[in-house]
């Protein structure tokens, strides 16, 4: 029999290619805004028919793939989000630059909730942890792919764009021989019933998700802002040196990996909702010193505030899970989708702020997400335990 442990890295490996897809949108926004001669809000609202794309309609996937398993969806979520991303730099117009882009939102939408669905059954202990390693493989995806989008375009042109397609079809390709192990593990697994101690007795389930599901929306849109207004506040470096701008993206995104890893077990640890505060609390001072910080510093702090941000991803997954075990696909859908989802509206928001007021204004307006955050954070219900020591 498939081994846990080799599921999980299967499972892994594929949420590494769908973010890498996901990764490189903001990376080509600089390139699609001058071919296509768009303004800076019109360019965030690319991203917002990605994002929305997937947060419309994974919730509806995990909706269905509670009432049956369909681990089909893993493959085929890879192949059509590597296909739409291919077909991008060959968008005859903005229309149909659209559709390619909301294209690759329909293969995240499909893959997310399947995945975090059968992850959550593999690993039934320290889940946090276990969702953590799952998590690290869509934070190291999306690391990479600005990178990786700016070499190939820099190097090839646009059209050069259409190779991020090759991660996706190998990672569609391995899953194919899995699915019927991680279909057997997903029908083991019966939901357990929640248990108090998990909220608290707290007997208002959708309360707490919703604020959950409200912080993440906060955390999404710092998260996505910072990643595509990166390239424009450095877009003279652009031109003469994309490397930088590159290898910039590369630690603000790739160090999201390690914040994962970290966070997981310390929030088993230390208690689901108390690392969930201090995590977006910490975010107000490092974006403040990461916008006025140069020079090899300016690498350092966008390591450090790229991992915070995203440290909290696979807790929030888990605390939603938590009240709501017999739907564990839509939950996750819904945080994943819905919420990460939107973090386009909150580019097209800080793009109509960049176009009256400029950029540098537009990266400052981003520290009032984390602020909205924490106020959130204070409100949900008290104790929220791990399954460690709460």
């Amino acid at each position: 029999m498939t081994s846990p442990a080799f599921l999980l890295f299967v499972l892994s490996l594929g949420h590494l290619c769908t973010d890498f897809v996901q990764g490189s949108l903001p990376a080509l926004l600089p390139f699609l805004k001058e071919r296509f001669q768009l303004s800076y809000a019109v360019a965030g609202m690319l991203l917002m028919a990605a994002h929305l794309t997937s947060s419309v309609i994974q919730p509806l996937f995990g909706y269905v793939t509670d009432r049956r398993p369909f681990p089909f969806l893993l493959p085929l979520g890879l192949a059509v989000s590597g296909i739409g991303v291919a077909l991008i730099p060959f968008a005859p117009s903005f229309g149909w630059l659209v559709c390619f882009i909301m294209f690759t939102g329909l293969g995240t939408a499909a893959f997310h909730p399947e995945g975090f669905k059968a992850t959550a059954c593999i690993v039934s202990e320290k889940r946090a942890t276990g969702m953590s390693l799952f998590s690290m493989g869509g934070n190291l995806g999306f690391g990479l792919g600005g990178p990786a989008a700016i070499y190939l375009v820099s190097r090839h042109g646009l059209p050069g764009a259409a190779a991020l397609l090759l991660p996706a079809a190998a990672a569609a390709l391995l899953f194919l021989p899995a699915l019927p192990a991680i279909r057997g593990r997903v029908e083991s697994i019966r939901p357990a019933k929640r248990p108090d101690a998990m909220n608290g007795g707290n007997h208002r389930p959708f309360y707490s998700v919703s604020l959950i599901v409200l912080i993440v929306v906060l955390r999404s849109w710092t998260q996505l802002g910072l990643a595509t207004y990166i390239p424009f506040i450095h877009q003279s470096k652009l031109a003469t040196d994309p490397a930088y701008v590159g290898t910039l993206l590369f630690f603000f995104l790739g160090a999201g990996t390690a914040g994962t890893v970290i966070g997981g077990p310390l929030a088993d640890r230390f208690g689901h909702r108390k690392f969930l505060l201090g995590s977006v609390a910490l975010q107000i001072p490092l974006i403040h010193i990461f916008l006025r910080s140069s020079g090899w510093p300016v690498f350092a702090m966008a390591a450090v505030l790229g991992a915070t941000i995203i440290s909290s991803f696979s807790v929030t997954i888990v605390m939603a899970q938590e009240m709501f075990p017999k739907q564990l696909a839509t939950v996750s859908g819904t945080i994943a989708g819905f919420a990460i989802g939107t973090g386009g509206i909150g580019v097209t928001l800080l793009g109509a702020v960049a176009d009256r007021y400029g950029v540098p204004a537009a990266m400052h307006v981003i520290n009032v997400f984390p602020a909205a955050g924490v106020l959130l954070a204070l409100l949900l219900p008290l104790p929220w335990k791990s399954q460690g020591r709460g």
